[in-house]
């Protein structure tokens, strides 16, 4: 971390030298490759940090997160389409924390835009920023980015290793490299000689790795069409290994408990009638928190709840209506962003409509499926942990900095994860497993939180409000000024990461409003950062996550107001601003067989949102049955630039809208006395399979630029809904959840 703030000023010196000329001292510092952190043994070969080549077996490496999105199968897929294998000829492993596997895609989205109007130059201002990745430890999985970020650089990492291993099989030969071809996992030379790339793997190790250009998409052979997820044989039959299923000899188990008050402190602990129950071993003071020690988790579990700790009060506003008192004071200051100001919205213009109105959404949890864990062993200075994390360099990191002990001395491992949303892009709780372990020397302990020490120390989907003014006239949108207020996140998650709190304006207060694309001439956003202490971070879609309701509610409000069609009316004002976005309209459009008009007892709403790089749009219908509202049908349009793998797209943004179905039905955290009120999952509902609607899915291929694919589907959802709920009720849905207001089927 030290390290790291000692070089950020000058890093950034040096990107932007590197962008403008690329000649200044220290550009090539930041442009180039990082060190390949893969030691291959005697007979191996590491042509790259992706690709290592046995006389055995032909390994990928994926060092992305698998949480169930896919990203190891369609990531080994970029390597495996100029390797010339098929993806059951290897193995694909998550590899170690490392530099060279930092995401450029990133941070290069960190520059202040729309992202649908960059030019070709500002894509590759973006590219060059993201360099400077390296220098900051992010291998991390977030951001809709690891398909942006591995694009190029994968395929680059395939051919690479091919064009060695024909330069290795020409040398074996005596003939040019230019008379071989290579096909499933053998280099194949004149006469149908036919070497398998395990068999010159020793030989090619001795080789400097080859530059290759890449083939061109008709040549594909796997990317562009569905393929058999990596993950899904062993997660079938029970054999995958989740950070929860790690089991290692003499390991002990342990429970988390720490101050349901959001940042209060621990001052003591009575341990004494835990101590008495059978199978506890011991009661570890961890600061802040303690672990109970014990031959399983079950029993550790219990006996924490028999511990009595001296708990302090949190830093947060002691009520729900204070703390919303707080966002909503926010309005009064001054804007911490105006990201968008064009044209003049001091005045509705003449013969226009006014139209307002005010949105409210709460904090929210990441209620990951599996409970937050980490498993860690410390001896003799040295630490490993397993860890289910999205950042392998800055858990290492953060490990190694509450422990003393240098950031060489930790060894990260990454198994699969059952959920991360951002959640797991947090340090937390593999630093409190590492301190458990640093306590137990030489002995592995398995650190788990229970359900309710995950919802009750989440950081938190900020709650956030909005207010809306807007104009129409002759049918179309003429003014729109958004004000959002919400917690500043940018500023929590770099101090957590990175010791800095950035100043200046958050771009995540209103993503997924200032960015939207709608040719509205007269369009201001600004963004208000309450003055809360509430810890939040990264969830699902971020900013988009709220904001797309805002957006997306009023733009209907305003449609309703203007006497046009809700879905005509954003195609009218996106054709002439992004052509993508009006195709995924005219997608659902065509898909949903939308006229306009509904019969009684059946609603239907639109919303469409630009989120990471991609335009979505969807069409819900809702239907009324004996006094409930049920979902009974979902279309959604998505545009990728590149569908590397349709399916896998489709299930994406399946699991999108779901995620945010279930945030816009049931989603709430509430706080009293400083503690989250919503303990586990009776209080924090989910969309069921019987409540949750078919739903059709359609990719396209506008777009110039490859895009994310994790996040988009989320925020139309809400808005989706609550606009066709106006159109079976003529109710407006004003906050989140709907469950306050409308009769759902649960």
């Amino acid at each position: 971390m030290a390290s790291f703030k000692r070089i950020a000023r000058r890093s950034f010196l040096i990107g932007s030298a590197a962008i403008v000329g690329g000649v200044a001292f220290g550009a090539y510092y930041v442009s180039r490759p990082a060190p390949n952190p893969l030691r291959p043994a005697e007979g191996e070969a590491a042509f790259n940090p992706f690709v290592l080549i046995s006389g055995e077996k032909i390994t990928l490496i994926a060092p992305r997160a698998e949480m169930g999105q896919g990203v190891h199968t369609t990531w080994a897929a970029l390597i495996a389409e100029e390797l010339d294998v098929t993806l059951d000829q290897v193995e694909v492993i998550h590899g170690p924390a490392a530099t060279a596997y930092y995401n450029a895609a990133l941070l290069g989205e960190a520059i202040p835009s729309k992202g649908y109007d960059k030019s070709r130059f500002m894509h590759s201002l973006g590219e060059a920023l993201g360099h400077a990745g390296k220098l900051m430890d992010m291998q991390v999985t977030g951001g809709s980015s690891s398909m942006k970020d591995g694009y190029e650089r994968m395929r680059a990492a395939g051919a690479s290793a091919r064009e060695t291993l024909k330069l290795a099989a020409a040398n074996r030969l005596g003939i040019s490299a230019s008379q071989l071809s290579t096909k499933d996992g053998k280099v194949v030379a004149p006469g149908s000689i036919e070497i398998a790339y395990t068999d010159l793997a020793a030989e090619a190790a001795g080789l400097e790795p080859v530059e290759a250009q890449l083939r061109h998409r008709s040549e594909w052979k796997l990317l562009g069409k569905p393929q058999p997820r990596v993950d899904m044989p062993s997660k079938a039959t029970g054999t995958a290994e989740f950070g929860i299923d790690v089991r290692l000899p003499g390991m002990k188990f342990a429970a988390l408990k720490g101050n349901p008050h959001l940042g209060g402190a621990m001052s003591g602990l009575d341990a004494s009638e835990a101590l008495l129950m059978p199978g506890i071993e011991q009661v570890v003071d961890l600061g802040n928190a303690f672990a109970v020690v014990a031959n399983n988790t079950w029993l550790a579990l219990q006996a924490a709840e028999a511990v009595v700790a001296d708990w302090g009060p949190a830093p947060i506003p002691a009520t729900q209506g204070e703390i919303q008192d707080a966002i909503r004071a926010a309005f009064d200051a001054e804007p911490n962003s105006t990201l968008r100001d064009d044209g003049d919205i001091s005045a509705v213009p003449q013969g226009a409509q006014e139209v307002t109105a005010e949105y409210e959404v709460p904090f929210l949890a990441h209620a990951t499926m599996e409970p937050l864990n980490a498993t860690a062993l410390y001896d003799g200075g040295k630490l490993q942990i397993w860890s289910g994390n999205q950042g392998p360099l800055l858990t290492r990191n953060h490990c190694a900095d509450a422990l003393g002990i240098d950031a060489e001395q930790v060894e990260v491992n990454t198994p699969l994860m059952g959920g991360g949303f951002g959640r797991r892009g947090e340090m937390d709780f593999s630093v409190y497993a590492a301190k458990l372990a640093q306590q137990l020397p030489g002995t592995p302990v398995q650190l788990t939180w229970s359900r309710e020490e995950d919802m009750t120390h989440d950081f938190y989907r900020p709650g956030a409000m909005a207010r809306m003014r807007g104009a129409v006239k002759d049918g179309s949108a003429v003014l729109l000024d958004g004000q959002i207020a919400s917690q500043a996140l940018t500023p929590q998650l770099m101090n957590r990461w990175f010791g800095l709190t950035p100043a200046g304006p958050d771009t995540t207060l209103v993503d997924g409003a200032f960015n939207q694309p709608y040719g509205i001439p007269n369009f201001r956003i600004r963004g208000h950062a309450a003055d809360l202490q509430i810890p939040v971070g990264a969830w699902r879609s971020v900013g988009a996550s709220f904001n797309g309701f805002f957006m997306e509610s009023f733009l209907d409000e305003m449609a309703h107001a203007a006497g046009a069609d809700p879905l005509e009316f954003r195609l009218a004002l996106t054709r002439q601003e992004l052509a993508p976005a009006a195709k995924v309209l005219e997608a659902v459009k065509e898909m949903s067989g939308w006229t306009g008009k509904t019969p009684d007892g059946v609603g239907r709403g639109v919303a469409m949102t630009y989120s990471f790089g991609t335009p979505v749009a969807q069409v819900i219908e809702v239907a009324e049955e004996d006094g409930l509202i049920r979902l009974k049908s979902a279309w959604i349009a998505a545009d990728l630039g590149v569908a590397l793998d349709p399916h896998n797209l489709k299930a994406q943004m399946f699991g999108g809208m779901a995620y945010g179905l279930s945030a816009a039905m049931f989603g709430e955290i509430t706080f009293a006395e400083g503690a989250a009120e919503q303990v586990n999952f009776p209080d924090y509902d989910s969309i069921r399979m019987h409540t949750m609607p078919p739903v059709e899915v359609r990719i396209l291929e506008e777009q110039s630029h490859i895009s994310g694919a994790g996040e988009p589907g989320t925020p139309p959802a809400a808005p989706a809904l609550a606009n066709a709920l106006y159109d079976l009720t003529g109710k407006r849905a004003r906050r989140l959840p709907l469950m306050h207001d409308f009769n759902l089927l649960a």
